[in-house]
């Protein structure tokens, strides 16, 4: 149907021309050193189309290559856009027989010309140093650009960075944490190599929030990191592993799957006679878990601390004697 056409070529049309217009205010605001306000942006080309369609205006937003050519020419306020508005006017009610046979070369050149001075090698370096998968963004969008267009560039950079960013959302980090000898400190183990596990306790941090998108991945990252410890505990000899302590305080919310996910993990570590501990857990987080746990299954005070230390070292937990060992 025309409506269902007309929905999908809007939303299509005002993504882009959204995603073109801020991405290009940004890059003249890192060039001039000015602030641009994305939600601002956003409203103002927003109104912009909504009058524009009165008048049966071409979808508008802030064009990159007019935006250098303005640039270029030393434009400094709002006002430059009536002048070159009030030009074209002219140009296209009278002035448009002297460009008839004027060659597309002419001004593709003052485009080319105008964006040459906006390429940031220095920048791409910077880009390649600090993150490889930013880099390989941004060589996506200049050759879409370059290649296609720049509404399909923009688009192929907002894909890739979609694409990021549902992976990190959806294969958030988990670490096994080990004790620094001769302090109170717990930090990962691939970080710090000084770093020792405590015989007995497998102590995880969960450093996102725990949701539907990733709580089938987090269940079977603990189910293996459990088999992997006992394994571990097998080969050295030491006692079998008896607490799981999950580092909490980088999960700043939880849903329905979320809960559910720490449901299940309780009823699998009790089939493996393993006790699930919770180390300081956010309020918002520790309410919902409360509310879900009626029989206070996972949610026991002895079983919530405030530093992993703490639980290791709590008499509730039996933790003493594996103190002395480390």
């Amino acid at each position: 149907s025309h409506l269902g056409l007309v929905a999908k070529t809007g939303l299509i049309t005002g993504i882009v021309s959204l995603t073109e217009g801020i991405a290009v205010g940004r890059t003249f605001a890192a060039v001039k050193n000015y602030h641009v306000d994305g939600n601002k942006e956003m409203i103002a080309i927003g109104l912009m189309n909504v009058v524009g369609s009165a008048t049966s205006c071409y979808v508008t937003t802030g064009a990159f290559s007019r935006s250098a050519v303005n640039n270029n020419a030393g434009c400094k306020t709002a006002v430059s856009n009536i002048v070159m508005s009030v030009t074209v006017m002219v140009t296209l009610l009278f002035l448009m027989p002297l460009f008839e046979y004027t060659p597309n070369v002419v001004p593709g050149a003052i485009i080319v010309t105008a964006v040459i001075g906006l390429i940031d090698l220095p920048a791409a370096r910077h880009i390649w140093r600090i993150d490889k998968f930013d880099f390989l963004v941004m060589l996506c969008a200049f050759f879409g650009v370059v290649f296609l267009s720049v509404q399909n560039g923009l688009a192929i950079a907002v894909g890739l960075s979609l694409f990021k960013l549902l992976m990190q959302v959806t294969r958030p980090k988990t670490v096994v944490m080990g004790n620094i000898p001769g302090t109170d400190v717990y930090r990962n183990l691939h970080h710090y190599k000084e770093a020792q596990r405590i015989p007995g306790f497998l102590v995880l941090s969960i450093e996102s929030p725990v949701n539907f998108a990733n709580s089938n991945y987090l269940t079977e990252r603990t189910s293996r990191w459990i088999e992997e410890c006992e394994e571990e505990e097998a080969q050295e000899k030491h006692s079998s592993l008896r607490f799981l302590i999950l580092e909490m305080s980088a999960v700043n919310g939880v849903d329905t799957n979320g809960v559910s996910f720490f449901k299940e993990l309780k009823k699998t570590t009790a089939k493996k006679s393993i006790e699930l501990v919770f180390v300081n857990p956010l309020s918002e987080v520790m309410e919902k878990l409360q509310r879900a746990d009626e029989e206070e299954e996972f949610t026991r005070p002895e079983f919530l601390f405030l530093t992993v230390s703490q639980a290791v070292a709590s008499p509730s937990l039996k933790g003493g004697p594996y103190l002395n060992n480390v």
